[in-house]
């Protein structure tokens, strides 16, 4: 297995640092509806080979869709993520779903982070690749159940399997299979 990328932040925070000046219109830990943060959306570029017809490629198209999902959930866009989906993708398009619906209701996560554990591609008999994704979704406030108010998550791991589909020269989600692979934590 070649060695885990680097974390991905996807808080838009540069400094590294924690909460503090994170929200700039003087909001705190609320458990009201508040605007989307200010979340820079994933760079294609931090994804080295995600347009190629490659095994590698396959990976890093898999990983970009992640964070665009999780980046989705923070800002409420799904165009890209849509963009990169079959339509038969029936996690895709519920995550898309849920996502417009927050949205709609200025329900969106506060910012947070993929920590990558380990990336491994499997050759699919009916597609192109099965990748295997374990991450880290770090602490972060979402939406509970009813929309009505928010929850805090801690720091938890999860495990991804996601079917990807050679097409028109770029990779898309055919599945995703997802499920919570660790207890939580406050690291």
């Amino acid at each position: 297995m070649t060695t885990p990328p680097p974390s991905i932040d996807i808080s838009g925070s540069s400094d590294g640092g924690g909460d503090d000046g994170a929200a700039s219109d003087g909001g705190g830990d609320e458990a009201s509806p508040s605007a989307a943060p200010d979340v820079p959306a994933p760079d294609p570029a931090d994804y080295p080979g995600m347009d190629e017809n490659t095994p590698e490629g396959a990976e890093q198209a898999f990983r970009y869709y992640m964070a665009l999902m999780i980046w989705g959930y923070q800002t409420g866009n799904v165009d890209e993520l849509d963009a990169r989906s079959a339509e038969g993708c029936n996690t895709c398009s519920h995550n898309s779903e849920i996502i417009v619906k927050n949205a709609a209701n200025d329900l969106f996560w506060s910012p947070t982070v993929l920590e990558d554990v380990g990336l491994k591609n499997y050759p699919s008999a009916d597609y192109g690749y099965e990748i295997g994704y374990v991450f880290y979704i770090g602490a972060h406030a979402e939406p509970e159940g009813d929309g009505v108010g928010m929850r805090e998550e801690p720091r938890t791991e999860y495990t991804a399997v996601g079917v990807m589909r050679w097409v028109d020269a770029g990779w898309e989600v055919v599945a995703i299979e997802l499920e919570q692979t660790g207890e939580p934590s406050g690291a």
